[in-house]
């Protein structure tokens, strides 16, 4: 892949700890999933380089805690400025690296830019209270930095899920440890480390750290860390959260879903499939507030299987660096695998397949299965693939006790009568509810977090929930004279 003169070759085969240098770990190859041609050679951490980098951010943050706020805000104005000013090499890397196509790459620029600008506004936020007391003396609570923040991001929305901890930790006075999924970690990771070094941000304050199980518990063992902000599977999250929780450490968890999106009856039919085929096979369905469950009326099911089918056989499947396609591939075999055998065993426990099915080589196409049962593992697996199981329902009930049956909480999209809509959203589990639209959304400023085994009740966006995140609260008093004491 050629490479052009903003990220320039010095990080080929490196870490970055504040300037690139060789990682303790072996290098390995940045491949690109729909081709399985490499990209890149980077630098692979180990732990004794994540306790140098601990040991680097501490003490850097200790000076960028004290830097004027206007002085934080202005690397952060810079960064979002420079999101956009190099968008075309950025985004051929989303494409290529992550398997994205070409809008879902200006989508992730887009959010990165707003992202450092939202961000901008906190460090000249109103960080405290004056309290009441009892006692003759003035009362405060303040937010102080929490310190190092260990962030470790996913493949899917590398830009996105790295920069939404990032950047706002970093506005808040916090050094920041960032390990990328070595699968997208120059998208995830290098991007980053070029935005804010080029914007002004001290050495030491980002330092990016791929690698495997060894670098993820080191980040978060690390004595120096004291936050910790994952974003990735359930199963992961839950190793992450216990050790985290030894070691009396905060940690935010973003984990899975199993989205469901209700049809109500009286819906528009061919408006809630473009909705449906939206949510379920943008990205390939590998987004964690993909739509993974359909609920339709029965007043209106067969018609909206219909309709979502024809949709699929429509939309067109192949390289996005190369092809004008609506999908792009599964960003590697292990996953491409998985996502086959869930579809082969839903027809196997008795589901139809109404479209797509297993695929080809790097791609599945985008498949609508309808049929099935409440055990079917297309209808209780979060699948991370371009899959939209289909069922059906009666009742307003029937539809909260079903998609409430799920272990998930992350999102639910409703499409109908705004009314009925509410009423039923009263009667769910979930992070967030979207009404006449599918589940997949997010915003810059906006409290962003799941339920149940979708999250810990962390959020992420907006001033409110971003100093919440990244910021310990302080209690102070003071008093004109030395208070009296009995002894």
């Amino acid at each position: 892949m050629s490479t052009s003169s903003f990220l320039g070759t010095d990080w080929h085969g490196r870490i970055f700890t504040g300037s690139w240098t060789a990682g303790a770990a072996a290098t390995y190859d940045v491949v690109e999933p729909a081709t399985g041609r490499t990209l890149a050679t980077l630098g692979a951490a180990d732990a004794e380089d994540v306790r140098d980098a601990a040991t680097r951010a501490a003490a850097a943050q200790r000076e960028w805690a004290r830097t004027a706020p206007a002085d934080r805000a202005a690397v952060l104005r810079k960064a979002g400025a420079l999101w956009a000013e190099h968008a075309e090499e950025i985004a051929d890397w989303i494409v290529r690296e992550a398997g994205s196509i070409r809008p879902k790459a200006a989508l992730e620029l887009a959010m990165a830019e707003q992202i450092c600008f939202e961000s901008s506004a906190l460090p000249s936020h109103p960080q405290g209270q004056v309290l009441t007391s009892n006692e003759p003396r003035w009362s405060f609570s303040r937010r102080v930095p929490a310190g190092v923040v260990s962030v470790i991001a996913p493949f899917n929305f590398p830009l996105i899920l790295s920069i939404r901890s990032v950047a706002p930790a970093l506005a808040l006075g916090n050094a920041v440890l960032l390990k990328p999924d070595p699968r997208t970690a120059v998208c995830g990771g290098v991007t980053l480390a070029r935005i804010f070094a080029e914007a002004g941000l001290p050495e030491g304050l980002l330092q990016v750290l791929p690698g495997g199980l060894e670098v993820g518990e080191a980040v978060v063992s690390a004595p120096e860390v004291s936050v910790i902000s994952f974003t990735g599977s359930t199963a992961a999250g839950r190793k992450v959260g216990e050790a985290a929780g030894r070691l009396l450490k905060r940690v935010h968890l973003e984990l899975g879903g199993n989205n469901a999106l209700v049809v109500l009856p009286g819906a528009d039919v061919e408006a809630a499939a473009s909705a449906g085929a939206f949510g379920s096979w943008m990205h390939q369905g590998q987004i964690c507030m993909t739509t993974g469950r359909h609920l339709v009326h029965d007043s209106i099911h067969d018609e909206y299987v219909s309709a979502l089918a024809e949709r699929a056989r429509r939309l067109p499947v192949g390289n996005p660096a190369t092809d004008d396609v609506a999908l792009g591939p599964i960003i590697d075999e292990a996953q491409r695998t998985r996502v086959r055998d869930i579809i082969d065993k839903a027809q196997a426990d008795g589901a139809r397949l109404a479209a797509g099915g297993a695929g080809e080589g790097a791609f599945v196409p985008p498949t609508v299965l309808t049929d099935l049962s409440p055990s079917n593992p297309a209808w209780t697996q979060e699948i991370f693939g371009p899959v939209a199981p289909v069922t059906r329902f009666s009742t307003l009930a029937e539809a909260a006790e079903t998609v409430n049956a799920s272990e998930y909480g992350l999102s639910l999209g409703i499409l109908g009568d705004v009314g009925m809509a509410l009423e039923l959203a009263d009667l769910v589990d979930t992070g967030k509810v979207h009404i006449n639209e599918q589940t997949v959304s997010d915003e810059a400023n906006v409290p962003f977090g799941g339920m149940k085994d979708s999250g810990n009740g962390s959020r992420f966006g907006g001033a409110e929930a971003n100093i919440e995140a990244f910021t310990e609260t302080q209690w102070i008093t003071m008093r004109s004279q030395i208070a009296p004491y009995p002894f």
